[in-house]
């Protein structure tokens, strides 16, 4: 063989050599970089636990915070049925010791003042509360249900209220009963 050929073959060797030594750490890195997406993958996993965690733990505030509200919002009106139903009462009361007023001496009229005043403190301790309604306020459909329009008795007079027929109720801060008047045009 010729010296040429002998360094060809022992270049050949030496690159062959050399070979399973590159290809080690091409692996290497590869391993890396799987290592590192493995790493991103978790990270993000993790994030996004965490993400769902603090949007459900917002709902839960925001859920017993609501709750809180409609208990206590039910607490006030609990007992709108049977306030409404003692209304009618209260306008009795009204109607009859404004007609017995004259007799204030009498014990019966007296008897039917203590129940009556009574009765309103009793339905005051519960949230009940009559409107303040008089006439001359201007007149709002919001606030007001109007009975009937009646020709105004002055100019001024003329969109507001003459008379009010009925009294009207708020329990815990809500309408449960609008007073009902009389209006000018």
């Amino acid at each position: 063989m010729s010296k040429k050929d002998t360094n060809k073959e022992a270049d050949l060797e030496e690159i062959l050599a050399n070979e399973p030594t590159q290809e080690t750490p091409v692996e290497a890195e590869v391993v890396v970089e799987d290592e590192r997406t493995t790493e991103e993958k978790l990270s993000e996993d993790l994030q996004n636990e965490k993400d769902k965690h603090l949007r459900l733990f917002a709902e839960f505030e925001n859920y017993k915070k609501r709750t809180g509200r409609e208990r206590i919002e039910l607490f006030k009106t609990a007992g709108q049925e049977v306030v409404m139903a003692v209304l009618p009462v209260l306008d009795d009361f009204d109607r009859a010791l404004k007609e017995f007023s004259e007799d204030q001496e009498d014990v019966h009229v007296q008897g039917m003042v203590l129940i009556s005043n009574k009765l309103k403190e009793n339905m005051k301790q519960k949230g009940l509360e009559v409107s303040q309604t008089i006439p001359g306020d201007v007149f709002n459909a919001d606030n007001h249900e109007a009975v009937t329009q009646i020709p105004a008795p002055t100019d001024d007079m003329k969109g507001k209220i003459i008379d009010v027929l009925e009294k009207g109720y708020t329990l815990g801060g809500k309408i449960i009963r609008y007073p009902k008047v009389v209006i000018g045009q």
